[in-house]
């Protein structure tokens, strides 16, 4: 989104607090607007408000006022301070305190206040708990005008979101109502800049009020229904949390879940006065019962002391022997105290009895000590359960330690690990073959070294899969189809372990980041945003289309009289092969595997030979999320061989393939002659960009910079081609090269590295050669063109001109940084379609010109399965991708594709 033009931009008072306060606020400072006072509470235990944090780094007028009003009057110096910042709107984010009418009313445009609930429904400080404990379907946020009432404010903007059923304060507000709240308030102040904001009366009919939910209202009723207890609860989880007397004390209870009736509950009972009948203390948990008989699970108690334990620990909390430490974990506890004194700077000295919370440590505290935990021992993974759950420092050290062991009581995972130190943290790499979920050698021990790009040097020997190896994990794919737990699993049930794994990826996200970062080439940060970042939202997106996959009812009119229909079903196909590249290793599993799970399939994954390593860890993290044994199988190996035999197997139902049209050409006949089973191919594409004078120059710059050389131009939808008209030609191109000289090319881990290495050997010898054809057929070579002189596989980004439509790189994909750019005239449209369309290759293309029916006119006739208009690169897990003509058929992504 573009700045704000001069004049349309604000000035501006933000009155409120939090890091959402403080997103916000960053958001209108990039929007151009500017800040002339951050209004916020004052500093708590010596530590500042995050807002107040930012604002103060910035230089920017910062109050942190006790109150606004005594005795429910404004006080004259505190408005007259605020009056005197000259704010021309006043932005609420989230603001705990009462802002008299003297301030809201003030500024010109008045004053916008961001509330996370749909209004007029769930009015008060309470709404997102009251959202949850009513079990409404639907949740959001509403940004509203403030007015004199307590909510009821004409409305400006709102969103709304899906409620899913396990839904906690937390997991809803992180997921949508703070990304999506922060992106609502700020294009709230935009259509207020702009002159376009609407007052929409709020309706009275639907309106409520609920109160703040505090300890003392959220005490649980046990005569009601098993849905209203587990929403009860996840209604007041984290805060103030759902409580009940249990053995003579207030227990309260965290982590519910509803559960499928059909599964017997086998554990210790547990008395609870006032339930329907007797919990049941389980090794998942404690399975509590509503009025109805039905029944939901929860994960976590806390105590009245704050002491947090797993409910199925309940009958042994107090049963577990001290470890003694080790002469090294004596250092690491000691480096603990000193993070805990830190933190909790109001103690004088931390004793093994302090105890976290009552020293007055807060959420963002929690936070905190879980990052710091992972900076000095990054196998210590904890969540921030495990910190309420272990409150005093001697239980937190004994449960660290336990973890660093191995001795966390979870089911024992063997996995022979490379270990790095690299990217300020220890990466634990598996590097075996992963079948029927386990880590194993190769038939032989075959192995084979995986390659850093960066220097050329080995990163470590990995497992190469053989034939006898692929029908070891084809024969434990299709037993976890047909007779193991996967099979048999409920849908919602397979959508809760895959939205399990996807939270498991997001928790190792930083480690998979510098594993593909270390494999393939890739520059960290975007191997953090998009390799990453878009697997783990895959993960997600598809966990919550598990119990969504219908088929149809269709009348039929054959007999009469008329007392027939015909139903539909949508079934899983069974074992499915997968076979990836190597330019996006974890992206491209996570497009094909996440759909082949949410259908119940089970999948047997070839990752590329030269990448396959966060493909192994993926394993390691399928597993731990309690994905059951034989429905993930990874393999690395060779195309001819592990490939091969994929396409061959009898009891292969489907192959998932993303590369070469060569190669996909010949997995095509191989599935065919085989068993006839079913395939989708994404293969190469030449997607042409065209681009008119007319364009937003800058950024069809920018985005045409990022079309060609995003992540080092390996990128199967890159811009193969640029038609640029005649009349910007030289100064499109004098730009580009102006940009390109600025890139660093580098260290892929580096923060400031724009350009990482090309991903092998043998992929940048055929990038020399590629541009060694060009400036043989006469295209003007305007910079790169060579290898980049350094240890490493590093190729320099590169510029050809006046490229003619017979040369073959006017034709063939170079899969890497190389822009081709040709001249067209503006009259002459079809023309340039024409040339756009001259190839076999259909994936992606695009058009830039702010000329909309210039743009439609071009779209609907680019041949490409994808066509971006004014920008470039913009895929998304709801949107379909796949290709055209020699660019495959198929589809990955979106609701439809779920392999059935």
């Amino acid at each position: 989104v573009n700045k704000l033009s001069d004049s349309v931009k604000m000035k501006i008072a933000v009155i409120g607090q939090s890091l959402f306060g403080q997103e916000v606020y960053k958001e209108l400072k990039k929007d151009g607007h500017t800040i002339v006072g951050v209004f916020t509470i004052p500093d708590k235990d010596g530590k500042a408000d995050p807002l107040a944090t930012e604002a103060e780094k910035d230089g920017v007028a910062m109050f942190k006022f006790p109150r606004w009003r005594v005795k429910g009057q404004a006080i004259p110096e505190v408005v007259a301070q605020y009056q005197a910042t000259g704010a021309e709107l006043n932005v609420l984010p989230f603001c705990s305190q009462f802002i008299p009418m003297e301030v809201i009313n003030h500024p010109k445009h008045g004053s916008i206040i961001y509330h996370p609930s749909l209004l007029p429904r769930h009015r008060g400080a309470s709404a997102i708990n009251w959202t949850l404990i009513h079990g409404d379907k639907k949740g959001g946020f509403t940004v509203f005008w403030a007015d004199d009432g307590l909510d009821t404010g004409p409305i400006l903007l709102q969103r709304e979101c899906d409620v899913e059923p396990n839904d906690t304060v937390n997991t809803i507000y992180k997921r949508f109502l703070f990304p999506e709240g922060v992106k609502g308030t700020v294009e709230a102040v935009r259509l207020i800049a702009e002159g376009k904001a609407p007052r929409i009366t709020q309706p009275q009919e639907g309106a409520t009020y609920e109160c703040i939910q505090k300890k003392e209202n959220a005490m649980i009723n046990w005569n009601q229904t098993a849905v209203a207890l587990h929403n009860w609860i996840r209604g007041n989880d984290k805060v103030p949390g759902a409580w009940a007397e249990v053995d003579g004390q207030k227990v309260t209870f965290y982590g519910s879940s509803l559960v499928d009736n059909g599964t017997a509950a086998n554990g210790q009972p547990l008395e609870i006065p006032g339930a329907s009948q007797p919990g049941i203390i389980t090794k998942a948990g404690l399975v509590l019962f509503g009025n109805d008989g039905k029944a939901l699970l929860v994960k976590n108690l806390q105590f009245e002391d704050g002491k947090m334990i797993a409910a199925a620990q309940y009958f042994h909390s107090g049963s577990s022997a001290a470890v003694e430490l080790t002469e090294e974990e004596k250092t690491f506890a000691e480096q603990m105290r000193a993070v805990w004194q830190n933190i909790l700077t109001n103690v004088s000295q931390i004793e093994d009895s302090t105890d976290f919370f009552k020293s007055g440590a807060a959420s963002m505290d929690v936070v905190r000590l879980v990052e710091e935990v992972k900076l000095r021992a990054s196998s210590c993974q904890l969540q921030n359960e495990d910190v309420y759950m272990n409150t005093t420092f001697i239980d937190f050290i004994q449960m660290c330690v336990r973890k660093l062991r191995g001795e966390d009581g979870e089911e024992e995972l063997v996995v022979d690990y490379v270990s790095k130190n690299i990217n300020n943290m220890t990466i634990k790499m598996p590097h075996q073959l992963f079948i029927n979920g386990e880590f194993v050698d190769a038939q032989g021990g075959k192995t084979y070294k995986t390659i850093n790009p960066t220097d050329g040097t080995a990163i470590c020997d990995v497992s190469l899969a053989q034939i006898s190896d692929v029908d070891k994990a084809v024969a434990a794919a299709k037993e976890a189809f047909e007779e193991g737990a996967w099979g048999k699993m409920n849908p919602r049930d397979r959508g809760r372990l895959i939205y399990k794994l996807a939270n498991l990826m997001e928790q190792y996200q930083e480690e998979l980041a510098t594993i593909e970062a270390l494999d393939s080439g890739a520059v960290y940060t975007l191997a953090l945003k998009t390799h990453v970042g878009m697997s783990i939202q895959t993960f997600h997106y598809f966990a919550g289309w598990c119990d969504k996959i219908q088929g149809s009812t269709i009348p039929i009119n054959q007999a009469r009289p008329n007392r027939n229909l015909t139903f539909t079903k949508k079934e899983p196909i069974g074992v499915c092969a997968i076979v990836i590249p190597w330019n996006y290793p974890l992206m491209m599993l996570a497009w094909k595997t996440a759909a082949c799970l949410a259908a119940g399939n089970t999948v047997v994954l070839k990752p590329a030979q030269v990448t396959p390593l966060t493909a192994l860890k993926f394993a390691e993290l399928a597993a731990r999320a309690g994905l059951p044994k034989g429905v993930i199988n990874i393999l690395p190996g060779s195309g001819a061989l592990v490939g091969q035999r994929l396409s061959d197997h009898p009891d292969v139902r489907k192959l998932g393939f993303t590369g070469s049209t060569e190669i996909g050409k010949h997995i095509m006949k191989s599935c065919a002659v085989s068993n006839v089973k079913k395939v989708s191919l994404e293969l190469g594409g030449k997607s042409p960009l065209i681009i008119f004078s007319d364009c937003d120059m800058d950024k069809a710059l920018r985005m045409g910079m990022s079309a060609v050389f995003f992540n080092k131009g390996e990128n199967c939808i890159a811009a193969g081609r640029l038609f640029v008209e005649d009349t910007i030609h030289d100064q499109f191109v004098m730009k580009v090269v102006e940009e390109v000289k600025k890139m660093k090319i580098g260290d892929p881990l580096d923060r400031s590295t724009d350009h990482g290495p090309q991903n092998h050997k043998a992929h940048l010898d055929k990038l020399v050669e590629y541009c060694q054809i060009g400036v043989r057929e006469g295209a003007t070579l305007v910079c790169g063109g060579k290898q980049v002189q350094r240890p490493g596989f590093f190729f320099q980004p590169t510029v050809f001109t006046d490229v003619q439509d017979h040369m073959y790189i006017a034709k063939d994909e170079s899969f890497g940084p190389i822009m081709i750019i040709s001249k067209f005239k503006g009259s002459e449209v079809d023309d340039v379609l024409k040339r756009a369309n001259a190839t076999e290759y259909g994936l992606a293309s695009g058009v830039f010109t702010r000329d909309i029916s210039k743009a439609l006119y071009v779209s609907e006739r680019l041949n490409a399965g994808t066509v971006f208009v004014n920008t470039y690169n913009k895929t998304d897990v709801a949107a379909p991708f796949g290709g055209f003509k020699q660019s495959g058929f198929g589809k990955d992504l979106g609701k439809k594709n779920c392999y059935c």
